[in-house]
Formats: C-alpha cells, structure tokens, sequence
C-alpha cells in the first residue's frame, strides 16, 4: 500500500506552524516567511518558483524529498486560501498562480464542496467535505501507486496525525518564538512511540526531524 507523508512542514520552537491572524496578503497570519526562511534560499525552493540555482546543503537535501514518488496531496481549505464559511465565488484558485506545484490530484478538505478546478501542469483542485481515512481512500485512488502527501496546514496534519496515518513526517523546527497562532502538538502525547525519530540540526539553526514508521 501506499505510503502517507508529510515534507518540509516547519513549526516554532514553541510549537506552532502558523501565526494568528491569516489574510490575503498574510498566508501565514504574524508569523510572516520567518517560519520557512530556511527553504526559500534552497535550489529546491528556487526550482519550485521557476528560478536558477540556490543553495545546497543539509536544507536543501532534506526539502528536496518532497515530490518523489507522489501522487496526490490533501490538504486543509486554510492552506488553499483566507476564505471561511460559504465560498463567496469560485474566483479563487489557490496562492500558486496558474501553475501550482503540486502537478498532481489535490484533494482540499472543506464543509462548503465546489467544483473541482483544473490548473496547468497537471494539477485539479478536488474539493471535498471528507473525514481523513475517506479523504484518505480518495487520494490513494488517485495516486495508485505512489505515496499521498498531507501538505498542511497543522489541523490537518494533526487530524492525520491523531488518526495514525501518517507514515513519514518531516518536521523543520524553526528557531522562533511565536507566542499564537495554531499549534500542531496539541493533543498528541505519546506521538513519538509509533516512529523511529531522526534528528540533524544545520549551522543555520534549523533541526530537521524525520519521523518514520517502522
């Protein structure tokens, strides 16, 4: 069976990987880019956003797992956009532009389902009201046989979390003190009893846990 991962997801040392307050011009609420400014110097980042070189290294080798061997992602309505409650349009098609990086089936979790948006390069936006293990069926379905990746935002990958089904999750802790925002700990005491742990800290700060099912 297919594996389910999680990449490059980066929380504060205090625990939370999204700042309070997400808007439009804020994907990421107060916290800014300071949670991911480690990723964006890597040639990984830079090949994402369509730019020559960047950086190598212990970053770069970590963040640049991400997309092998995967095919499909589900992710939480707030990583897709600001918008709560009923959509108000269908205008919105995510923060990527018109080529996301995904190129793959994107099952986004949402009580308000709308239909489905084929963008370039491969990705559709799959826009389900879905319990994760259904969210789950769909994209390993999707995917036949290559891995699901669970590409946040921390609701979401706690909800798969506390369901025990992620299979390899890479956590960036960040050097910062958030003080709010949304946590992705809370609620899983004793997490670490179902992985074998990894850990590799780099000059810049970042300690890079991997945590793998057995």
């Amino acid at each position: 069976m297919s594996r389910v991962r999680v990449h490059n997801f980066s929380v504060s040392v205090d625990g939370f990987a999204t700042g309070d307050g997400q808007s439009l011009d804020a994907p990421f609420g107060h916290a800014g880019g300071r949670l991911h400014e480690w990723f964006f110097p890597t040639a990984t980042f830079r090949r994402m956003a369509g730019k020559p070189e960047g950086s190598r290294g212990v970053d770069d080798a970590v963040a640049g797992t991400w997309d092998a061997g995967i095919g499909a992602e589900i992710m939480g309505r707030n990583k897709f956009g600001p918008q709560r409650g009923p959509w108000e349009n269908d205008d919105w098609t995510g923060w990527w532009g018109p080529n996301p990086p995904f190129h793959t089936p994107v099952f986004v979790l949402t009580h308000h389902p709308r239909p489905s948006v084929e963008m370039e390069g491969g990705t559709t936006f799959h826009f389900i009201d879905a319990t994760p293990r259904e969210a789950l069926r769909q994209a390993r379905e999707a995917a036949g046989d290559l891995d699901v990746r669970i590409g946040g935002g921390p609701t979401t990958v706690r909800e798969f979390l506390a369901e025990d089904l992620v299979d390899h999750l890479h956590i960036a802790v960040v050097p910062i003190v958030l003080g709010r925002g949304e946590r992705l700990w809370d609620g899983l005491e004793g997490l670490e009893e179902r992985f074998r742990v990894e850990s590799v800290a780099t000059p810049g700060g970042i300690t890079h846990m991997t945590f793998t099912r057995p």
